[in-house]
């Protein structure tokens, strides 16, 4: 296979496919909290870029500074919801990060099952 054809084919919606979907498999198969949290960092880095990557157009121009006539000018929107989804995220990490490292001081482990278990006891 051309090497030319494969990168024609590859776009940022597949890479963002592939991007959460292991994600996903690291969020249900590993029990390790810290690998959950990048697991969910990883689907948030995969839907950025979907959404950014989707309905591109191919010539089209930033939407800040001059524009040339003729040209299409890119969305702005995807842009502005994408930066407020990174702050969220950056929010969502950092508190799922504090909630690990209290649970890990009072039960001792990093593994959901094992403090889930503890808890019980």
């Amino acid at each position: 296979m051309n090497i030319n054809v494969l990168l024609d084919w590859i776009s940022g919606e597949h890479i963002s496919l592939v991007l959460f979907f292991v994600g996903l498999y690291g969020l249900v198969a590993r029990r390790n909290m810290l690998k959950s949290i990048l697991s969910i960092g990883i689907m948030q880095a995969a839907a950025i870029l979907y959404f950014l990557s989707a309905d591109l157009a191919e010539n089209s121009v930033p939407p800040v500074g001059e524009s040339v006539a003729g040209q299409a000018m890119a969305d702005p929107l995807p842009q502005a919801m994408m930066i407020t989804d990174i702050v969220i995220g950056i929010g969502v990490t950092a508190i799922a990060l504090t909630l690990m490292i209290h649970l890990y001081h009072r039960y001792g482990t990093a593994n959901w099952q094992k403090a889930r278990d503890k808890r019980r006891e």
